[in-house]
């Protein structure tokens, strides 16, 4: 078998989105570029170089933070906040406090910094936490505009800041989502691909299981009739010959995809693998009554009933009766094939088969034999 894969790129270094990830968090630094220029236009007084140290402390403290979860977050993995909240909540104090100094230096021009608390807020803190932060940053820069003398509400920054919190919100439940159906498609994948494999098991079980139980029935007889009469064991032989091109036939068909069955090919083949076995038949002449939505359902019933009758049952006669809506097949043999009360592979393939049309099948071992029924609906 082939194997085909792909090349996947070194988990080590940022590559594609990731790479751009990091670059789209860095553009919007561009709005703490006016808490810097003003604080670099007072680096003649003490408070201009502490904004100014102060500023740059804080954009890089809100990449790391960036980084961080980026980072952590495995290819392919969904966004999480920071596993410790107390690591979360050392960050956000952090930046909280080099806030506090930008704005004590340089006056209201630092609560610019309310949105990247606010971003910094989503990015860390686990659900309804998140959004106590939001609120908490939003009162309280509020609340500044109103105390502090000398200056004045900025709506337009607390809109901004709000506006900001609930996109970055918003788009890491658009990736965590969008993570989450890709793997959902990839588990329906992996699902489809497993009952398509079960399905190949059971037909192929289903096709061999009955051909090669009849060439060994026949083989068997062609050994014992061997001394004492060639010609019929020659005939015999030959039926194993044609039996086994016809199996081959029928995997082939199988691994494209092909299935030339029909109901009464079934009972015309049944007929012969019971005769070859020494067990008298007594099977319908006509399959018209059955509507074509059961007809390869039957069809199956009576392969797998008349496999396990001969490999089986011991039985000196077999019934196979059909109605409009039932398929069923009786011996008198010895009672239940090993494996049909739990379920062999060829009475769960049947199962299968039947919920798929909505049938059902019932199994029933009496003193008189065993009986094997497929009720439609």
């Amino acid at each position: 078998m082939t194997v085909v894969t792909a090349d996947r790129p070194s988990n080590d270094a940022p590559t594609g989105p990731r790479r751009w990830g990091v670059v789209f968090a860095a553009v919007w630094l561009f709005y703490l570029l006016n808490p810097l220029e003003v604080a670099w236009s007072r680096r003649d007084t003490v408070a201009g170089w502490v904004a100014l140290v102060a500023t740059v402390a804080f954009a890089a403290v809100y990449m790391g933070v960036f980084l961080a979860l980026r980072f952590r977050r495995r290819p392919g993995g969904p966004f999480r906040p920071f596993a410790r909240r107390s690591t979360a909540v050392a960050a956000l104090a952090v930046e909280v406090a080099l806030a506090i100094v930008i704005c004590l230096s340089l006056g209201q021009v630092g609560t610019t910094t309310a949105v990247y608390l606010a971003v910094i807020a989503v990015m860390c803190l686990p659900g309804w936490w998140a959004w106590a932060g939001v609120g908490a940053i939003l009162v309280a820069t509020y609340l500044a505009t109103i105390l502090v003398p000398g200056w004045e509400v900025d709506r337009g920054l607390l809109f901004g800041t709000g506006v900001a919190a609930l996109a970055v919100w918003g788009l890491t439940m658009a990736i965590n989502r969008n993570i989450e159906l890709l793997r959902i498609r990839e588990e329906n994948a992996r699902l489809a691909l497993e009952e398509q494999r079960n399905a190949f098991a059971r037909d192929l079980h289903d096709i061999l299981g009955h051909s090669l139980t009849v060439i060994t029935v026949k083989a068997e007889l062609a050994q014992r009739l061997l001394p004492i009469d060639q010609a019929r064991a020659g005939a015999e032989m030959a039926d194993v010959e044609r039996l086994s091109r016809d199996a081959l036939a029928d995997v082939r068909r199988t691994v494209t995809g092909y299935r030339d069955l029909t109901l009464a090919g079934e009972i015309a083949q049944a007929r012969t693998a019971l005769r070859a076995a020494g067990i008298h038949a007594d099977l319908p002449s006509s399959v018209e009554e059955v509507p074509a939505r059961l007809r390869d359902l039957f069809a199956w019933t009576v392969r797998e009933g008349i496999t396990n009758v001969i490999r089986h049952s011991r039985a000196g006669t077999c019934t196979v009766t059909l109605t409009a809506d039932t398929v069923e097949i009786g011996d008198d043999g010895r009672g239940a094939p090993e494996g049909a009360g739990s379920g062999g592979h060829g009475l769960s393939g049947l199962r299968e088969r039947a919920a798929a049309v909505g049938a059902r099948v019932i199994t029933e071992s009496t003193a008189s034999g065993f009986r094997l029924r497929v009720v439609g609906r």
